[in-house]
């Protein structure tokens, strides 16, 4: 976990690419079940992990996702994707479309940085 306040964390999925999930605390199933102060909670740390990641790793596109299928539980991903990753152009769960071509900064040094600005 990178992040944690009363509403929501933060936490990094391990991959080749950025990848952060952020989790309500509560644990309800739907986004509409929803306090309007964790909504905002929510937005406001999907904005600043978008603006991260595409200026720390200067992304090709940022996936944002809601899913809960297996998890149902709201979390959204948020994934800083390039054209010489295994998948793209296809989600991350889908199927691989070549080895990865990647050289990126420090996962490490992102993590920290975006830990302090949340």
């Amino acid at each position: 976990m990178i992040y944690s306040n009363k509403l929501v964390s933060v936490e990094i999925e391990s991959s080749e690419i950025p990848w952060v999930k952020v989790f309500t605390q509560r644990k309800i199933k739907e986004f509409i079940e929803c306090t309007p102060a964790e909504k905002i909670e929510i937005f406001r740390i999907i904005d600043i992990v978008e603006k991260s990641m595409l200026r720390y790793f200067n992304a090709d596109k940022i996936n944002i996702a809601s899913f809960g299928n297996l998890l149902p539980q709201v979390h959204w991903h948020i994934m800083a994707r390039f054209e010489g990753d295994s998948y793209f152009p296809q989600p991350m769960w889908g199927a691989k479309q070549r080895e990865s071509r990647l050289d990126l900064p420090s996962f490490e040094v992102f993590f920290n940085q975006l830990a302090e600005q949340l």
